[in-house]
């Protein structure tokens, strides 16, 4: 049986989302046990020329409802980037899970050869709707996903491997 286009998205930006929304509430635990000012973590970079937290929750959120509205052929909702608390950003990451689930496997599969046009500031960037996916989406999801857990990780969050990956696979 081949893997659908549907399965190799929505389903795997849900789990990373979910872990996330666990991650961005163990800092908010962390940030409460410590007595910590949650902005001092929220408005954290890992260095001078990256984006702070807060970005890395937009851009994840934002590359996972793009993906599954640009697959599907359908224009993606769009949020005004101003969450700055952990409360603020776990409401942001679940309207991102909730847009994802109302999707079903026939609005994305057969998406492979979809024409797809990112608009850049450096020019358009071209793809099919596999590379899309393989090839932007996925990484470029992993890698926000990676710098959120980093930064509070970094900052004496209790995070693990598993915290990352999340619980038990569905099957």
């Amino acid at each position: 049986m081949s893997l659908s286009m549907y399965q190799a998205s929505v389903p795997v930006l849900l789990r990373g989302l979910e872990n996330l929304q666990a991650i961005i509430g163990k800092g908010e635990a962390h940030a409460a046990e410590k007595q910590i000012d949650p902005s001092v973590l929220t408005g954290f970079r890992l260095f001078p020329d990256m984006l702070p937290f807060t970005r890395q929750i937009y851009i994840a959120t934002d590359t996972a409802k793009g993906c599954a509205a640009r697959l599907a052929g359908v224009e993606a909702p769009k949020f005004d980037d101003v969450e700055m608390t952990f409360g603020e950003l776990e409401a942001r990451v679940q309207k991102t899970i909730d847009y994802l689930k109302t999707f079903e496997p026939g609005q994305i599969d057969g998406s492979e050869t979809r024409s797809i046009t990112l608009k850049m500031r450096s020019g358009p960037l071209e793809f099919t709707g596999q590379s899309y996916l393989l090839q932007f989406v996925l990484p470029n999801f992993y890698f926000h996903l990676t710098t959120a857990y980093d930064i509070l990780r970094h900052n004496g969050v209790e995070l693990g491997k598993l915290d990352y990956l999340g619980g038990k696979p569905n099957a």
